[in-house]
This record gives C-alpha cells, sequence and structure tokens, in this order.
C-alpha cells in the first residue's frame, strides 16, 4: 500500500511538472497574442490621431470610424458590410418588397462593380443592364478602388434623377454608357401566367411576399384552366433572380416537396450548422416541373434549384448559377446601424456546396442574344409542303370539327414559334414539360 500511495504522489507530481511545462507556453503565447492586438490598436488610434490633426482637410470623426469598420469587414469576403443606420433601415425595406433605386443586385470582384442581376419591371432592366456586366464609372466617375457600399452610394439619388452608369460587357469591344432614371422599385416577387398548357412562375425576389404570391398565383393559373388535369406541369423561372430571404428559399422549396432535407448551413462550428427539412404537401400535385436558371440566378434562387435537382423533382434547365453560397447574418448594432457578416455556407440535400459552383443544370440551354447592330431578316420564309404544290389534291374528307382542331393546332404552333423568338429558353422549358406530360404518368413499382 505504501508502495500504490508514493507511486500516485510520484504521478501527480509528474502531471503537475508536465501541465506546467505545456500551459506555460500556451499561456506565453496567449498573452504575446494579446500583446500583439493592443499593440496595433494602439497603431490604429495612432494613425487616427495623425489623419485628425493633419489631414489637408478637416474629417468628420464618425465617417473615419465607419470608414474603418467596413474596411475590416470587407476584407473578409464580398458580402460582409458594415450598414450604416440609413443603410441598415432601406435593407429592412427592401426585404418587405418596396424600395428606391435602379433595380439591380450588385456585388464585387478585382475592384469593379458586378451586375448579379437586374430586376424584372425596373429601371435597369427597362434600360438593357444584364447579369454579368461590370459597371465602371458612374456619372463619369471611375468606382475601382471604392467599397461596394460607397459605390453602390453613388449609385443612390431622388427618385425622377438621371444616371449614367459605363458597361463593361463580355462579347463588347469598348465600354459603352447607359442612362437610366431612378425609380420607387415596387417588387412583385411573383408574376404567373400560362404559356400553352404549362403554368409559369416567374420569381423575380425573395422577400416577404414571395411564397404568398406564388401559391396564390399558382392556385388562380391552375382554376382559370379548369385544374391541375388540364395543364401539362410547372416552370419555375429563377432567372437573374439575386435571392433574398432564406425563409422564403425554404417554404418554395418546400412547396413542391413532400419530405427530406431541402438545404443545411454549416459555419464555423459544429453547433453554428442548421438544417431545414420539407412538410408533407405538394401544391403541383406531383406534376412535372421545370426550374429555369442562369448566371443571375444566386443566393435563394441556387437553394430553390439545388432542393428541387436533388430530389429530382424538377429537371434544372438553362446555364449555370451565379454561385453565392453563403450566409450572411444581420446583427444590429449601437446607434440603429447593422453588421453583415458571413457565418455559414449553403449545402444542397446531397452536400453540394453552392459556393463558388453555383448549380449546374441538368440541361445546358444557352439564352441567344439579340444583336442591336445586326439587320432583322423581315422577309418571311415560305415553308414547302405538298398544298404548296400545283395541281395537288385538296383534302375534302375533313369534318368541320376536324378543320378547326388542324387551326387550333397551327395557331399553338405559331404561338410557340413567336415565344422560341422572345425567349427560347422558357420555350424549350415548356417543350419539356409537353414532352413528359405526352408520356403519361409514371407508375411506381414496389420491387
Amino acid at each position: 500500500m505504501k508502495k500504490l500511495i508514493m507511486a500516485a504522489a510520484g504521478g501527480a507530481a509528474l502531471g503537475l511538472v508536465a501541465t506546467t511545462q505545456v500551459a506555460g507556453p500556451l499561456l506565453a503565447q496567449e498573452a504575446s497574442s494579446n500583446s500583439s492586438v493592443y499593440e496595433q490598436l494602439d497603431l490604429f488610434g495612432d494613425i487616427f490621431e495623425r489623419i485628425r490633426a493633419s489631414y489637408v482637410e478637416e474629417v468628420d470623426d464618425a465617417a473615419l470610424i465607419e470608414a474603418a469598420i467596413n474596411g475590416m469587414l470587407t476584407s473578409l469576403d464580398p458580402h460582409s458590410s458594415y450598414l450604416s443606420p440609413d443603410a441598415a433601415a432601406k435593407m429592412r425595406v427592401s426585404t418587405s418588397g418596396e424600395f428606391g433605386g435602379l433595380g439591380i443586385e450588385v456585388t464585387q470582384e478585382e475592384g469593379w462593380v458586378k451586375v448579379v442581376s437586374p430586376m424584372d419591371g425596373t429601371p435597369a432592366d427597362a434600360a438593357g443592364v444584364l447579369a454579368g456586366d461590370f459597371i465602371t464609372g458612374v456619372d463619369g466617375e471611375s468606382v475601382l478602388g471604392l467599397t461596394l457600399n460607397e459605390a453602390v452610394e453613388m449609385m443612390r439619388g431622388p427618385v425622377g434623377s438621371e444616371i449614367i452608369i459605363t458597361i463593361v460587357r463580355e462579347g463588347e469591344v469598348e465600354p459603352f454608357d447607359v442612362s437610366i432614371i431612378r425609380d420607387t422599385i415596387k417588387l412583385t416577387a411573383v408574376r404567373t401566367r400560362t404559356e400553352g398548357n404549362a403554368v409559369v412562375l416567374r420569381v423575380t425576389t425573395f422577400n416577404e411576399q414571395t411564397f404568398p404570391n406564388l401559391r396564390d398565383g399558382m392556385d388562380q393559373q391552375i382554376e382559370d384552366a379548369g385544374g391541375l388535369d388540364n395543364i401539362d406541369g410547372i416552370v419555375l423561372d429563377l432567372r437573374n433572380n439575386p435571392g433574398g430571404l432564406l425563409s422564403q428559399a425554404v417554404y418554395v422549396s418546400d412547396a413542391f416537396l413532400d419530405a427530406g432535407e431541402i438545404v443545411s448551413t454549416r459555419g464555423r462550428e459544429a453547433s453554428d450548422g442548421d438544417r431545414f427539412n420539407a412538410t408533407p404537401g405538394d401544391l403541383a400535385m406531383g406534376k412535372p416541373i421545370v426550374v429555369l436558371i442562369n448566371g443571375g440566378s444566386a443566393s435563394a434562387s441556387e437553394i430553390v434549384a439545388g432542393a428541387l435537382q436533388d430530389h429530382r423533382r424538377a429537371i434544372v434547365v438553362g446555364t449555370n448559377s451565379f454561385g453565392k453560397g453563403s450566409v450572411q447574418t444581420v446583427v444590429p448594432l449601437q446607434g440603429s446601424g447593422a453588421m453583415r457578416l458571413t457565418t455559414a455556407r449553403y449545402y444542397t440535400p446531397s452536400g453540394r456546396s453552392i459556393q463558388s459552383l453555383g448549380i449546374s443544370p441538368d440541361i445546358i440551354v444557352e439564352q441567344p442574344i439579340a444583336r442591336v447592330d445586326e439587320e432583322a431578316d423581315t422577309e418571311e420564309r415560305t415553308q414547302r409542303s405538298e398544298a404548296g404544290l400545283r395541281g395537288s389534291l385538296e383534302n375534302d374528307s375533313l369534318t368541320e370539327d376536324e378543320i378547326r382542331q388542324i387551326e387550333e393546332d397551327r395557331a399553338r404552333a405559331e404561338t410557340a414559334a413567336a415565344l422560341r423568338e422572345d425567349d427560347y429558353q422558357l420555350a424549350y422549358a415548356i417543350d419539356i414539360l409537353k414532352g413528359l406530360n405526352a408520356l403519361g404518368p409514371t407508375e411506381m413499382v414496389d420491387e
């Protein structure tokens, strides 16, 4: 027993020595780190005081501090930033569905302002601004070297005032100017219509109105068609949709899924993650769905497309999406300002990260770009057929109902041809639904 006690005491002593040897350097390292941080803060204070005392013009102390805070946040990634009280108030208004501006979602890339997407029915959309355009100047002044918030502030102004932005566009040799009249942006989150036998749900943004607009608009279109049996399926158009509220992306995905994961978020710590699952109920009652995306589809749009694609609930058509797979948390700060901080990444149900990769469509379909410098061919091309041959026999065996049916089919074909000229990707999506509907419902076979 005496030996055992001594052994225990020796072990305790050894443990004490070992702990001291390990903890000592760690404490010293932490103290050194804290000392370095305080030295940097002292350096910041020295620079701040030198600017106040010696800068060529008198400076605004509050503006200097805000600029320093914003610089710290924007150095992290393009989506983290400081929101002044005014900017924070405008952000809260924008998520409610009405705000003032040009109607474009922008990010920053290599110092330039890049258009994520123009919003439907806004001044920027009417002026021809496209997703992927780079804004290099505002009213003749370069935006290079400005923070994203500073560049956005340059583009703000009174409703009804003119702004001239300089755009660099892929495929165009020279930069060109675009004149836009600022307006109050009132967004209809979802526009619904019927093309042929397909219900088209055009989702322009994810704000508080998105899911209610989608549900009510879809119900109305189905009612007007005389019921679900009279439609081929749903086209969910997410092109040039810059995203918005995560909750609305979950609601829209859930609208067409009966079960399973919709999206998960993962932060630095495991406890920071979250997972969102679908609940029973499918607004489309199993009808086929085609989702349209392009390079302007970002964030919440990519969550919806990824969820429906991974669950094989929809066919995704178009071009690769933007690739914004990060979560921003808005943290209120003293003085009514706020901080937008990237806190997590999005992952689709299959575990794919959207960040910088985007959603790849199941079927790649490019949208032809109309060239304004090329003359349109206005001459109608006459299609050769038996009916056009001299002396061809007439078909006198058709009944009036058959003739009427032929005329209706011809009218539908002409409408479809016109849609291909106007929106090739949408026409392609409707053709897919028509083909799936022609095959009839797929029966599940138990193995």
